[in-house]
């Protein structure tokens, strides 16, 4: 449900872009449990600036461990007198470490960080064939080996448009529809990882995660592309490969309609 904020003296819309280290969080969403999620910090700094309740809305719900290098979310102010940009020094001076505000910016009265997304973009990380330094396992899957690029790119290039993405939907998720269109899926060397990039309209839960596993899973068995297809096609989850760990992906930023999307990686 949209909040409205037309009404008499209506709140001001601040856009966020946030970044945030996802190893000791229970995941974006305030939880009831009180456990450590990345909307319940900000709402937290966000109340001891406002000295009230005040609800922040995410482009995305990141699951447990997963961090973000562009999450978009806004909130509304009553306060008249703070520029937006004021923010920014004013969040990070109350919040922990593992979470950064990089802009602030105010926005139309009606925009919904996650209602007006038009894409979300994805990116896993993912160390081959080499040791991993101690600090690079908080934020990369370190595997023993050099997959095939081209044979990932093949399979890769399967994921384009609309697709009944069931075989990669884990247990427990509880989306009426499993159909996304999926607009890119790519991988490349960056440096000496390799980085898998995934751009959607949205994603089911733990989806990116299942694709990655899925991919790496069946190019070690050097499956053909048309059998990869009909795997992607039989809509059945037992066909799917092991679910790649939380550390390597990143929400990497979301794009708006009719909207400049805010990301501070390019």
């Amino acid at each position: 449900m949209r909040i409205n904020p037309l009404r008499i003296n209506p709140p001001r819309n601040i856009r966020l872009l946030v970044a945030y280290d996802g190893t000791d969080f229970a995941g974006w969403q305030r939880q009831a449990n009180g456990v450590r999620t990345v909307q319940g910090e900000i709402e937290a700094a966000l109340k001891k600036i406002h000295k009230n309740k005040v609800t922040l809305i995410g482009s995305g719900r990141t699951d447990a461990g997963v961090h973000a290098a562009g999450q978009t979310a806004n909130f509304y102010t009553t306060i008249d007198s703070m520029n937006a940009g004021r923010f920014i020094p004013a969040l990070n001076s109350l919040l922990p470490r593992d979470i950064r505000i990089l802009d602030a910016a105010e926005t139309e009265p009606d925009f919904h960080s996650r209602f007006d997304a038009k894409n979300r973009t994805y990116r896993y990380f993912i160390i081959t064939d080499r040791q991993a330094m101690p600090w690079e396992l908080r934020y990369s899957w370190q595997i023993r080996r050099k997959p095939g690029l081209d044979i990932l790119n093949s399979y890769a290039s399967i994921l384009r448009g609309e697709i009944d993405c069931t075989t990669f939907a884990v247990p427990g998720d509880k989306s009426i529809s499993r159909s996304r269109y999926i607009f890119n899926a790519v991988f490349w060397i960056e440096s000496d990882h390799l980085v898998f990039e995934i751009t959607a309209n949205a994603f089911l839960w733990k989806m990116v995660r299942s694709i990655t596993g899925t991919l790496l899973y069946y190019e070690e068995k050097n499956l053909s592309v048309s059998d990869f297809k009909k795997i992607i096609e039989s809509r059945d989850r037992s066909l799917a490969g092991p679910t790649a760990p939380c550390q390597g992906l990143f929400l990497w930023k979301t794009e708006y309609y009719g909207k400049k999307s805010i990301n501070a990686l390019n």
